[in-house]
């Protein structure tokens, strides 16, 4: 082989090792099943991130907690060891103790009120406090309005959850309102609340109906009473640790491709209670709207607990944001 051919195949050679070595791949973690708006927007941000990247960045999409489920990747984000998670609000909280106060009953009316305050200052600041700890939020995602199934009867009235055991997440928000609706309240991991239902472990649980749909959770329950007693976000988080080791034109990327998928995880999420009551219908599921005031009157107590809480003055301020977002 001549020289200057042979010089030609090792720059060659050179350059796709340079290639090789360049591309980063990065991990992304969440508890919910394929299917789910949360899943879907991890899917979208890891395409547009390889997109935008060229393929240099690859985000590796693990769901259905293969990497851990909500509490304990947030160890794994703040060491490094997992880049992204699609977390969930209550377990976040144990962090940062703000997240809590999107949890009060009967916050939001709609979805798009609960965005509002999240696209605020209130969530610039909940942004501000989450990365002192260790979190770099790229976006606020949707979790929906969360609503009661159980397989023992409609509820109806807050003494309908007299004697009933309902799952709840490691959130105290939620387990002080179920506690207040007079229901027992257990807490289970998303990842083993299947088999908790169809074991009779507890009778029911409390999602929206993008999360019993995903996770089938519709073939061991019977009923869906629609309290809309909670709002609950999914914080979409990045591990401070892998954002500070990227160049700014990175981050970009990231940030970009995030705010993409934060748009579409949210059109999901608005879309899913809309057809979903239907689909669940043919599945055999009987819903039921209850007047939701004595529901009101029984949870009053609990916003009031957390007002006078140590997390108390950022609690009023996200009560007084919903409110004025609700107005407008």
């Amino acid at each position: 082989m001549k020289p200057i051919f042979k010089k030609m195949v090792l720059a060659a050679l050179v350059l796709a090792a340079g290639t090789v070595q360049a591309q980063v791949k990065l991990t992304l973690g969440h508890n919910a099943a394929v299917g789910n708006p949360k899943h879907e927007a991890s899917v979208k941000f890891a395409d547009i991130v390889k997109e935008k990247s060229g393929g240099k960045m690859l985000v590796q999409v693990a769901p259905a907690a293969q990497l851990g489920d909500d509490v304990p990747i947030l160890t794994s984000l703040r060491s490094g060891t997992v880049d992204f998670a699609a977390n969930s609000q209550g377990s976040i909280s144990s962090v940062v103790p703000e997240y809590s106060a999107f949890g009060m009953p009967f916050l939001f009316p709609t979805l798009q009120d609960a965005w509002k305050v999240l696209d605020g200052p209130v969530g610039q600041e909940l942004a501000k406090r989450s990365a002192e700890k260790g979190l770099v939020v790229l976006g606020y995602w949707d979790n929906g309005i969360r609503h009661i199934s159980n397989k023992v009867r409609p509820i109806n009235v807050p003494a309908d959850l007299k004697g009933l055991k309902i799952r709840t997440p490691p959130d105290a928000v939620t387990i002080d309102i179920m506690q207040a609706l007079g229901a027992e309240a257990q807490q289970i991991k998303f990842s083993e609340l299947y088999v908790a239902l169809q074991q009779g472990v507890v009778d029911g649980q409390e999602n929206p109906l993008m999360n019993v749909y995903s996770s089938k959770l519709y073939e061991v329950q019977k009923y869906i009473s629609f309290t809309a007693h909670k709002y609950e976000m999914t914080p979409f988080v990045m591990s401070k640790r892998s954002y500070d080791k990227m160049s700014e034109a990175d981050r970009k990327i990231i940030r970009e491709a995030a705010a993409e998928a934060t748009i579409y995880n949210r059109k999901l999420s608005l879309e899913s209670d809309q057809q979903l009551e239907g689909e669940l219908k043919a599945k055999g599921i009987e819903f039921n709207r209850p007047d939701l005031a004595p529901f009101q009157a029984a949870t009053k107590s609990v916003t009031e607990k957390w007002m006078n809480g140590p997390e108390g003055p950022f609690v009023k301020q996200v009560v007084e944001a919903a409110a004025a977002a609700s107005k407008k």
